[in-house]
């Protein structure tokens, strides 16, 4: 499952944060993130994926 959150994270970073996390303030820092830019949504979004196993 894991594995499908990372690939979902790469595509849309926000969905795969919302899956791992919910609502919180690391969805709502993706948003903004991704907004900043692609690449580092996609990358908050893996971290947090990564980190919250």
């Amino acid at each position: 499952m894991e594995l499908v959150k990372i690939i979902v994270a790469i595509f849309l970073p926000p969905l795969g944060v919302f899956l791992q996390v919910g609502l919180g303030k690391h969805f709502w820092l993706n948003i903004l993130l991704t907004l900043l830019g692609f690449i580092p949504g996609i990358v908050h979004a893996v971290w947090v994926i990564a980190k919250n196993k």
